[in-house]
Order: C-alpha cells, then sequence, then structure tokens
C-alpha cells in the first residue's frame, strides 16, 4: 500500500475520530458545567495581563507533558481544556492533522509559552488535540518561557489564578516586586484583603511624608514598610515558628490580624508612653528569657507607631484564630 493509500485510509478514520471527540466535547463541558468547574482554556493573553508578565526567553526544543498544556494565544474557545474539538474546529483541517500523525510522517514540533508548570500553545492546537486523542502523553514543542514571581500550576483552579492575580497587581502597584525583588512572601488566603496592606503602606506613606518633611513615594513607603514593620515581625514568627499553628494561613494573615486586634487594646494602653515595633517585641521577649534573632536586633527601625500587640501574640500563639472576627 502507497503512502497516499494510507493517508486516505488515516484520514477516513480521522474524520470518525474527528465526530467522536466532538460528541465527547459536548458531554465533558456539560459535566463539568454541573459541576461547577470550568471547562475552558486559560487565555494566555488574559492570563499575561493578570500576572504582569514582561520577561521571556527562548528555552529550545522539549518534550512537554501534553497534560501540563492548559491554554492558548489564540484558539482558547476552539478546544475545551482536554483539548477535545469544539463545533469552530474545522473537520478536515483535524482530520488531515490525525492521518498525518498516524502515518509515517508524524507531527512537526508545536510552539508553546511557558509560565511556571503551565503551557500555553502558540501555534500546533490541533496537533495537540490530536496527540492527545491518540493517547500521547508528551509531544515536542518549541518552548520560551515567561518568568512569573508567583507559583503558577497546571492543577490550579480559576479561583487560585484570581488570588495570585490579586498578589501580583499587590507587588506591582506598591513596586515591591521590583524594590525587593526577594522579599518575604506578602501572600494571603484573602485576596480581598490586599487593600487593607496597602491601606497601612498609605498609613505609613503619611507618618514618613510628616518626619521628612516632603511628600514620599508609594513605591518609598512601601519599601521602607516592609523593611521596618513586616519584615521584623515575620522574622520573630519564623524564630518561633508561630506558622505551625496555623497551617492553613500565611504569614501576611497573621500580620493583619494582629493588626486588626491591636485596635481593641489600644483603648487599655491609651495612656502608656508607646514605643517602636522592634522595641516593643525586644523587650517582650527579654523579659521572658527567650533569645532574640541577631537579624531582628541589627534592624534599624525608625520611630513607626507601636504595633503593641504583635509580641503577646508572636511570642504565645495564643487567642483567637487568625483570620475570624473574634
Amino acid at each position: 500500500m502507497s503512502e497516499d493509500q494510507s493517508f486516505q485510509l488515516y484520514l477516513v478514520d480521522g474524520i470518525n475520530k474527528y465526530h467522536n471527540a466532538r460528541s465527547r466535547a459536548f458531554w465533558h463541558d456539560i459535566f463539568h458545567l454541573l459541576r461547577g468547574k470550568s471547562a475552558e482554556l486559560l487565555s494566555f493573553d488574559e492570563i499575561r495581563a493578570k500576572l504582569h508578565l514582561r520577561e521571556e526567553s527562548y528555552r529550545g526544543l522539549h518534550d512537554i507533558p501534553l497534560d501540563h498544556i492548559k491554554g492558548s494565544v489564540g484558539r482558547y474557545r476552539d478546544f475545551n481544556r482536554s483539548f477535545l474539538p469544539r463545533r469552530s474546529v474545522d473537520q478536515d483541517r483535524w482530520s488531515r492533522v490525525y492521518a498525518m500523525a498516524s502515518g509515517q510522517r508524524g507531527l512537526p514540533p508545536i510552539e508553546v509559552y511557558q509560565v511556571g508548570d503551565v503551557y500555553f500553545v502558540r501555534d500546533g492546537n490541533h496537533r495537540v488535540s490530536v496527540a492527545r486523542e491518540l493517547g500521547a502523553k508528551t509531544i515536542q514543542a518549541h518552548v520560551t518561557e515567561l518568568s512569573t514571581p508567583v507559583p503558577f500550576h497546571a492543577d490550579m483552579t480559576d479561583r487560585d489564578i484570581d488570588d495570585i492575580a490579586a498578589y501580583s497587581a499587590f507587588r506591582d502597584e506598591t513596586g515591591l516586586a521590583t524594590t525587593r525583588i526577594h522579599h518575604q512572601s506578602l501572600r494571603l488566603s484573602d485576596a480581598s484583603r490586599y487593600p487593607d496592606l496597602l491601606g497601612l503602606i498609605e498609613i505609613h506613606r503619611g507618618f514618613l511624608g510628616r518626619v521628612r518633611g516632603t511628600p514620599v513615594s508609594l513605591e518609598t513607603a512601601a519599601a521602607d514598610w516592609y523593611d521596618n514593620v513586616y519584615r521584623p515581625v515575620v522574622t520573630v514568627m519564623r524564630k518561633y515558628h508561630i506558622m505551625d499553628e496555623y497551617p492553613d494561613r500565611t504569614e501576611a494573615d497573621l500580620f493583619l490580624w494582629m493588626v486588626r486586634n491591636l485596635a481593641d487594646l489600644r483603648e487599655q494602653f491609651e495612656d502608656a508612653p508607646t514605643a517602636p515595633t522592634r522595641d516593643n517585641v525586644i523587650d517582650f521577649l527579654r523579659e521572658r528569657g527567650l533569645n532574640v534573632p541577631d537579624n531582628f536586633l541589627a534592624e534599624n527601625d525608625p520611630e513607626v507607631e507601636t504595633l503593641r500587640f504583635a509580641a503577646n501574640v508572636i511570642a504565645d500563639a495564643a487567642g483567637s484564630e487568625p483570620g475570624s472576627d473574634s
């Protein structure tokens, strides 16, 4: 049998496979809809905008896992998340790619963007769909990687993506993405709370402006707030493994919780003299015979308004659950 004859046989088989895949795409979408889950491919342009991705570099030709291809640059509505073809996919084109893959010709490499461990098809959506239909586990691809400062995984839900998008926006707005590239994580488990962190930075910004006698940029204030307010508290949290008590929370969650509870205690201590955050924590630890971390002692803490309650919460890891209203 000639190669052309074989191709025609594979083409007929491809047409049948296409219709079968189209039927499965319908039921796949229905089942996801009933379960409240998205069956849509991710839009590369949307993810790129949400995560503020800019830098990209070509990584060469690699075998990549098909189940990590979760999005597309321009055809994200033509296939569902399992790359089953929808009605808009041309039958003849899909069938020809199938015939090519089934015969001696094989499939040429596709082109993808990589974000974290997720791939987005730049060229070759039909090849991905056919490769999955044929049961392949990997496919050759020319990979261009876009660096991301936040984790991005293939098993992320839409909510997970929205959460890291909110965190990325916070980092960009405050300038911490560039002024403190290797900063400790400020991720919150509730993405709606980033305005609360931003509000604390704005308060610190006003304080610095009064101290320096000149307006201070948000970027400058955020860096100073991180160095002299947030990081010292996180240093003590880590020294005493406080987060072991709250495995479902983040350090930023606990920080905000302490600030929120501080307002109630200020009424009790309103006549007492205030001291910088670092001095409060150091005094508390020394009174109880606890070691003070060297890097905490070395912090150059300015005369910022005290977080009087922070030391008690950090050392005792007691009280109400962070993130609750109590």
